[in-house]
């Protein structure tokens, strides 16, 4: 019987784009953030459960970035896998208001069940994608993200 071969993982640092896309590298204890100048890619660590407490403090730091007001997109580059309350993300949007949509890059089956579930709950766009490509691609495309904005 025949597989299709197993997707592999794309971390941001082994891309093309991390050389070309200027970024800020933002180290957590639960994973790493690449601030980049209309989106920020997430890449969480293996077995972790994103909850509110870091969802928090990443805020903190993008606010810190970014300012108070600002309108950004959100790829979470799921190159592991992790778990995470899907009610988080309207929590975020009526706390924080600043993620105007999201590109999910998904590497397997159960990422996808996972990202078509948070769908339901996110009430802005969400693009499930299935490369690191088509994310950054798509996300900085969005209307909204394509005015320009001192870095």
């Amino acid at each position: 019987m025949f597989a299709p071969p197993k997707k592999i993982n794309m971390k941001f640092e082994d891309s093309e784009f991390f050389n070309s896309i200027k970024h800020y590298k933002l180290q957590m204890p639960f994973g790493k953030f690449y601030l980049c100048e209309k989106f920020f890619i997430s890449e969480l660590n293996e077995g972790i459960h994103f909850d509110w407490n870091m969802i928090e403090t990443v805020m903190a730091e993008l606010i810190s970035f970014y300012g108070k007001d600002a309108q950004l997109g959100y790829i979470p580059n799921r190159v592991n896998s992790y778990s995470v309350n899907p009610n988080h993300w309207n929590k975020v949007d009526k706390e924080f208001n600043m993620i105007i949509a999201s590109a999910i890059v998904i590497y397997n089956h159960m990422t996808l069940m996972n990202a078509t579930l948070e769908k339901r709950f996110f009430k802005k766009s969400l693009k499930r994608c299935d490369s690191l490509t088509q994310a950054i691609t798509w996300i900085s495309n969005i209307k909204e993200l394509k005015s320009e904005r001192v870095f």
